[in-house]
């Protein structure tokens, strides 16, 4: 089951998704039951005060900090490293229910939102274990 919303510097309005055919309710490893779920979030940072990587960095360290404290979120800088004013973040989140994920999700957004009103965009994909391929 994948859903995906984008988010451009506005709130989030969740859209029902409907399960894909093989989806289940939870997946099965090696015998085991297990709920097992996954959010990945593409963040798209603008930064239209920097006027150098050093500040751009600093500001984005932050963020990085914040996110990984504050969410439990899992960080990685994947784009724009080089720039002055323009970054993309990579981000993790995991959980046994869908439905808490996804409000971990939406306070992330929020979060970030909030943060920076009109210079960030927010991309997610939630799936199950199963769904993204399982141990193989």
């Amino acid at each position: 089951m994948a859903i995906v919303h984008v988010v451009e510097g506005a709130a989030l309005s969740a859209a029902p998704a409907a399960p894909a055919a093989s989806a289940s309710a939870s997946a099965t490893v090696r015998g085991v039951s297990s709920d097992a779920y996954v959010a990945l979030i593409l963040i798209h940072l603008h930064f239209p005060d920097s006027g150098s990587l050093k500040t751009k960095r600093k500001d984005l360290s932050s963020v990085k900090a914040q996110l990984h404290g504050r969410y439990g979120v899992t960080v990685a800088e994947v784009d724009g490293q080089d720039t002055w004013q323009r970054s993309t973040l990579a981000a993790a989140l995991t959980g046994g229910s869908l439905g808490n994920l996804e409000a971990s999700v939406d306070r992330v957004e929020r979060f970030l939102l909030e943060r920076f009103p009109e210079s960030v965009r927010v991309q997610r994909t939630l799936t199950s274990f199963e769904d993204a391929g399982g141990l193989g």
